[in-house]
């Protein structure tokens, strides 16, 4: 008996550490071929909760886990680029999108495991293209999942005829709280409903444990999965935190929905009607619920129970979102300014994806360089009226934008540390490259600021015509700078030959406006003192566009890593 005890455990522990290897790989994989796509998805597809409902499920169901979706929901709520209703549309519908996984097990593919396996291995190790790559490395965490399945079967055999096991299973029928706080609990340890569900249906094709048995424990795994996404929203916003609880009330409820209907011989009705009359899903049988093995049984049951759960809820979107804002009330609002001197888009939980990390990255460049926009039109606001909040301002802004350059530029290379596709690396080149273009852009409009004190203090005073030359070449830079950051989000490579015409178009002005100058200096029209401010505005002028043409070279691949 010791050695049996000893082998059960061995094959338990070692097929569960396979099937959850499997599981994350494959998920990996999934997520990276579908990268910045799921983000993009998430956010159109959510204008009403039952969009949000159906994204959700068919997030969950491309990338295999409800957890990562989850985990992504929180990040995109803490970056404010999700709602709360919206996000509470996505758990809906993740819940249901995560029984794709109990059904694929359902389908007894243990025998071809192996083909599976090899198939996956030969595309991952041989592909040069790293797109097939990942689908190769998907293929192969797909069969890892059901050769685990096979060693932990094997392993669990022994079980029913194990009087402790049995005694515990027993009194899990007696005790149903008994059997939702053991799916709790595992599912909370391995952070994985996933795998727990495919525990439970392993155990019951073996004999070990009984439908009656196994539904309890079913319920617990949907309250222990939400775990990750409670742990995901530590250290974020408000709006993050009331997500995660929204999904830990939503199946905490459903639990105490469905247990008394369980235990009242209900639910079972319910999911037998649907099976038979609803969902026939079974191709080789009649299709009622009779003709299906225990584990699709398992499986229609996460489904009836998650979709039934759904349909109560759905209406009450308001009321959680009304729930979870009234038990995690506001903070005292912050000033504006310390939002701004704080990322907004990236975030830790995006690094597991990164297409996404890179495209949330790319978010913040961009609000970088409306900040050095803005740090532009605030240094010549005040070169002009010399008021002591623009000089505040403009260096509050130049600190703030040293900060988001170390920032984001971190992140970036934090997301480079997994594999990426060859165009991801390039994108990631030119963030990096942009990133110090638009700090450098930051850097001159602190220049002009120190020259705005210069030119008070030395009593500098323009002619009219310096005037019109220096007020035609700001509004060409400005209109550059605008057109590069556009280019940059857009990565539009018509509007970066533009840029980069605007640029030869303003060091041909510069030239022909420093002989101007010569002249009026000749002419006794203006002295030195003005004369060194001017050259030096149209200096920075001019470098702040060669700035803006570098980004615009970036977009058109003149410059690459």
């Amino acid at each position: 008996m010791e050695f049996s005890l000893k082998e059960v455990l061995f094959s338990f522990l070692g097929g569960l550490g396979l099937f959850l290897f499997g599981l994350r790989f494959m998920s990996d994989a999934l997520q990276s071929v579908a990268g910045n796509r799921m983000r993009k998805i998430l956010e159109q597809g959510t204008k009403n909760p039952v969009r949000g409902v159906l994204t959700g499920a068919l997030v969950t169901g491309v990338i295999q886990s409800s957890s990562a979706t989850t985990v992504l929901t929180v990040g995109l709520v803490n970056a404010q680029l999700l709602t709360l209703r919206q996000a509470i549309g996505v758990i809906l519908g993740a819940n249901i999108g995560t029984t794709v996984t109990a059904y694929l097990i359902g389908f007894n593919l243990k025998e071809y495991a192996l083909p599976i396996l090899a198939i996956g291995a030969l595309m991952y190790m041989f592909a040069k293209n790293k797109r097939v790559q990942l689908i190769g490395q998907a293929i192969f965490g797909f069969g890892v999942l059901f050769f685990a399945l096979t060693i932990m079967g094997n392993g669990m055999k022994p079980l029913k005829d194990l009087p402790v096991f049995l005694n515990l299973m027993t009194g899990i029928e007696n005790n149903s709280i008994l059997g939702v706080l053991t799916g709790m609990a595992f599912t909370a340890v391995v952070q994985s409903s996933s795998a727990t569900i495919g525990v439970l249906q392993e155990l019951a094709f073996q004999g070990a444990i009984t439908y009656n048995q196994a539904v309890p424990i079913l319920f617990g795994d949907n309250i222990g999965t939400t775990v990750t996404a409670m742990l995901a929203s530590i250290g974020a916003g408000v709006a993050a935190r009331r997500t995660a609880l929204t999904h830990l009330i939503f199946n905490v409820a459903g639990t105490i929905i469905f247990l008394p209907l369980f235990l009242t011989g209900v639910f079972q009705k319910i999911v037998v009607l649907f099976t038979n009359y609803v969902f026939i899903l079974l191709p080789d049988s009649v299709g009622t619920w009779d003709a299906l093995n225990i584990k699709l049984q398992i499986a229609q049951t996460h489904a009836v129970f998650n979709i039934s759960n759904m349909l109560i809820h759905l209406p009450l979107v308001a009321v959680l979102a009304f729930i979870v804002t009234k038990l995690i009330p506001d903070v005292k609002e912050e000033r504006v300014e310390e939002e701004e001197f704080r990322t907004q888009y990236i975030d830790k939980r995006f690094l597991n994806n990164p297409p996404l990390a890179l495209a949330q990255a790319t978010r913040e460049t961009l609000r970088m360089g409306e900040l050095a926009r803005e740090a532009f039109s605030n240094a010549l606001e005040y070169f002009k009226t010399r008021e002591e909040a623009l000089f505040k301002r403009g260096v509050y802004l130049e600190e703030t934008i040293d900060t988001l350059e170390r920032e984001i530029t971190d992140y970036i290379v934090q997301a480079s540390q997994k594999r990426l596709l060859a165009e991801e690396s390039t994108h990631a080149y030119m963030i990096v490259q942009s990133l110090n273009d638009i700090e450098r852009v930051a850097d001159h409009c602190e220049n002009i600021i120190e020259q705005a004190d210069y030119a008070y203090k030395c009593g500098v005073n323009f002619s009219g015509e310096a005037r019109k030359e220096l007020d035609n070449i700001i509004d060409m830079t400005d209109e550059t700078l605008r057109l590069a950051l556009r280019a940059l989000e857009k990565e539009d490579t018509a509007l970066a030959k533009k840029v980069i015409q605007n640029e030869i178009m303003i060091d041909r002005l510069q030239v022909e406006y420093r002989k101007e100058h010569i002249r009026r200096l000749n002419e006794g029209k203006c002295n030195g003192s003005n004369g060194a401010v001017y050259l030096d505005l149209l200096g920075n002028l001019e470098r702040i566009s060669d700035h803006s043409r570098n980004i615009a070279g970036y977009i058109l691949g003149e410059i690459t890593p």
